[in-house]
């Protein structure tokens, strides 16, 4: 992997997430991969930052209430099998790491770790979170994600460092 700056990263935001989906790890004692693929990227108070939502009944929910950092890792294909087991299994009672065959990887500016082997490793701090209500949900048809009424936190984290793989954005083409 190789260090780059956020400014220079050539996405397609509505395609990474929503179609390859990403690893976000929060926690430092026990830190915990889970699967996202709501969030988004931009800039925000002239940062650049990543926004993930996680609802309250989330393991991951905590660790990132608890420490405010985590690290968002877009995996190469080959890694659906470990994205699917970290999105259905709950690291309260199960070691997603050795489970899904990750290996977590030092990060060089927050103390969370990134994936060893991530196509795209974002390593963020948390400037402040949301919880989304559904009072104001304008359009009626939201409310029907949430039949448990467990709705999302938005943790808004600037990116403090980005690293990508020697694969990602190969010939400058945005993946």
């Amino acid at each position: 992997m190789r260090p780059i700056a956020a400014a220079d990263l050539l996405l397609r935001p509505f395609h990474i997430l929503d179609q390859e989906w990403a690893l976000l790890v929060g926690g430092t004692e026990k830190p915990n991969p889970m699967t996202v693929s709501w969030g988004g990227l931009g800039t925000l108070w002239n940062r650049p930052v990543v926004t993930v939502y996680v609802r309250p009944t989330r393991f991951t929910f905590g660790l990132l209430n608890e420490h405010p950092e985590f690290t968002l890792n877009v995996m190469p294909p080959a890694s659906r099998g470990a994205l699917d087991l970290c999105g259905s299994t709950s690291g309260r009672d199960t070691d997603k790491w050795a489970e899904a065959g990750l290996v977590p990887e030092a990060s060089q500016m927050v103390t969370v770790p990134r994936v060893a082997g991530a196509a795209l490793a974002l390593e963020c701090r948390t400037l402040a979170t949301l919880d989304l209500d559904p009072g104001r949900f304008l359009d009626c048809s939201i409310e029907s994600q949430y039949p448990r009424k467990d709705y999302h936190r938005a943790f808004i984290g600037q990116v403090m460092a980005a690293f990508v793989s020697e694969e990602f954005n190969a010939g400058d083409e945005a993946r």
